[in-house]
């Protein structure tokens, strides 16, 4: 692909690789992005030559979160929130339900809010020192999407997903790896190279064996409605950024200071 695609892909030793590419964003997930990501899942599963779909940022950063930044004269007309409740639909199953391929997420630099939730589709983490992690939803006061409600309580338990979700801080990894978010923490000079090596290994596993544990594995802890409850939590999210302490919030952020929150 060219240097322009927001999504690089590339296959070496049974490995998809899709590289997030959008640099001037630290990956801030649009939808044109989230479009791609769905192509991207989607040709990796109908592929047999792939065993592992490897999924990381370009740019020193995962992503950073939801694409919220504001739009220019001559830009394309908006997606309306019933079309972005599809594509993240479409994204968080294509990761976790349609693709039954092992999905590893290499986190290098920031992972936040929605980056954080797409981090946690992935079956497995393996993250750079210099990784970070933020829950960011709470702090512009809403509640998480694009499945985080899910996959994290399903990772760190209940109590440990709610204290991380309502004490929004910047986690670093090794504070990641004590808490669950990630299976293993690697110097951020061979970082790449492990990530690689990582993702060889478990594509040199058996594939019927990899994709049927997958299967198993990934039926445990789904709601019983998945499209639904993602459904909800864009709802939610919106009415959240929508409401006067999310305006609030994302004022004080601005002028540094403490938010006062009427309950509105």
């Amino acid at each position: 692909m060219t240097s322009e695609a927001i999504l690089l892909e590339e296959t070496r030793n049974g490995v998809r690789f899709l590289r997030m590419n959008r640099p001037e964003t630290r990956n801030a997930l649009s939808n044109d992005l989230t479009r791609a990501l769905i192509r991207g899942f989607g040709a990796a599963a109908s592929d047999d030559e792939v065993r592992v779909v490897a999924l990381v940022g370009e740019g020193g950063a995962f992503c950073s979160g939801a694409d919220l930044s504001r739009r220019k004269p001559g830009d394309p007309p908006q997606d309306s929130i019933e079309e972005t409740a599809d594509l993240v639909v479409q994204l968080v199953k294509g990761m976790r339900v349609a693709c039954e391929k092992p999905v590893i997420a290499g986190i290098d630099g920031i992972a936040i809010g929605a980056g954080l939730s797409l981090a946690m589709c992935a079956d497995m983490r393996m993250a750079s020192s210099s990784a970070r992690f933020h829950p960011g939803y709470a702090r512009v006061g809403t509640s998480p999407d694009a499945g985080l409600s899910w996959t994290l309580p399903a990772t760190l338990g209940h109590e440990q997903a709610m204290r991380f979700f309502l004490r929004p801080k910047m986690h670093d990894a090794d504070a990641a790896l004590a808490l669950g978010l990630v299976g293993e923490v690697v110097d951020a000079d061979g970082f790449a190279q492990a990530f690689v090596d990582f993702c060889e290994e478990i594509a040199e596993v058996a594939p019927m064996a990899a994709t049927q544990t997958k299967r198993l594995v990934g039926l445990l802890d789904v709601p019983e409605n998945l499209e639904a409850h993602l459904r909800d939590e864009l709802l939610y999210a919106a009415r959240g950024l929508k409401s006067e302490d999310g305006r609030e919030a994302v004022r004080a952020i601005r002028e540094k200071r403490k938010p006062v929150f009427s309950g509105r």
